[in-house]
């Protein structure tokens, strides 16, 4: 009993305690619902005063929408006024430009003043023409005269002084040409004259001195061109005793070496010279052949000193003089000379000299 009265005592404080708090929580509820009226009553003044604002705030879109829309029309119209501004200044300084350029025309022109030329009278027109066409005319036609240069006579005097000056130029080289025309004839002929000369000489001495070299062959000189003698050619037709050939090719090394010496010493034999010189010219001759050969020189000898170049011992021999070029080894070049005593009556000393190389 005892320790139940003490739990019924602390049940008492307990359920005291309870009570204190349900009486705090309901005056924490009633100042909770105090609170949550006003604060809805506050809500619903914030909510119809934002409904408000944003009726104002539409307003003022709605508003600034439409001043939008005027200021890029007029921002349209400004750039607009702008451009056209701009293109008036331009023309405006074009229409003063021309101006400018119209008044000094008229005064570089006509030598004139603009207020002069407008108190003037106006030309007549044609019927049915208006100013416009006119000068529209006017302007192709001075288009089509092309620029006006007023230097123009200037430079006519000094071409024409040029043209003249040219002319008789022209005409000293026509008289020049003519004359050199002349002389040129002149030249043709005398060489027509003096190759036909010499060709009749050399070609009858060529005969002659083949016969000697070649006994019982005949050789002939023949122009390819009768006609014209400045640019004939020369055809050797040569034959040998015993042979049916008369091209040089078909011949032998000696018999053309012996053919061209034939020609070679009828050419000086027509046209005659106090010494001549010639290298080696028997080196293709066989023993006969130099023989002849021999024979042809001495010919000559009485007539003309002859310098032979040569190797053949049978050609030194023949001559009145000897000359040799030696040089000695490690040592320089000398020349050796030996004059030959010859007994033939029919030879004359000095008269025929023979180099030789060794």
């Amino acid at each position: 009993m005892a320790s139940l009265e003490e739990i019924h005592s602390e049940a008492s404080a307990h359920r005291e305690q309870l009570d204190t708090r349900e009486a705090i929580n309901k005056r924490i509820v009633e100042a909770l619902d105090q609170q949550i009226s006003e604060i809805e009553t506050r809500l619903e003044d914030l909510r119809f005063q934002r409904q408000k604002q944003s009726d104002r705030v539409q307003a003022a879109v709605v508003r600034l929408d439409g001043i939008r829309r005027e200021r890029l029309e007029s921002e349209r119209e400004i750039s607009q006024l702008r451009e056209r501004q701009s293109r008036l200044e331009i023309e405006r300084a074009e229409t003063r430009l021309r101006l400018e350029n119209l008044v000094s025309r008229i005064r570089t022109e006509f030598d004139r003043e603009p207020e002069a030329i407008l108190n003037e009278p106006q030309p007549e027109l044609p019927s049915g023409v208006s100013e416009t066409n006119r000068i529209s005319e006017l302007e192709h036609d001075l288009k089509i005269m092309g620029p006006i240069n007023p230097l123009a006579l200037e430079e006519f005097e000094a071409l024409n002084e040029r043209y003249e000056f040219l002319q008789e130029q022209l005409e000293d080289v026509r008289t020049t040409r003519r004359e050199l025309r002349k002389v040129i004839r002149s030249i043709d002929e005398e060489i027509v004259r003096v190759f036909s000369s010499a060709w009749a000489e050399v070609s009858e001495h060529f005969t002659s001195l083949f016969g000697n070299l070649f006994p019982g062959g005949t050789g002939v000189l023949r122009l390819t061109d009768t006609s014209d003698l400045l640019s004939t050619g020369i055809e050797v037709e040569a034959r040998p005793s015993g042979k049916n050939v008369k091209k040089l090719s078909l011949l032998s090394g000696g018999e053309r070496s012996l053919t061209a010496l034939a020609f070679l010493f009828a050419v000086f034999r027509s046209r005659p010279s106090p010494f001549y010189v010639m290298d080696e010219v028997e080196a293709a001759l066989d023993d006969v052949n130099l023989h002849r050969f021999l024979g042809l020189v001495g010919q000559f000898r009485d007539d003309a000193q002859l310098l032979i170049v040569s190797h053949q011992k049978r050609t030194m021999e023949a001559a009145d003089c000897l000359y040799g070029v030696s040089m000695a080894p490690g040592g320089s070049s000398r020349v050796v000379s030996e004059r030959v005593e010859r007994q033939e009556m029919e030879l004359k000393p000095e008269t025929v000299k023979t180099a030789t190389n060794s």
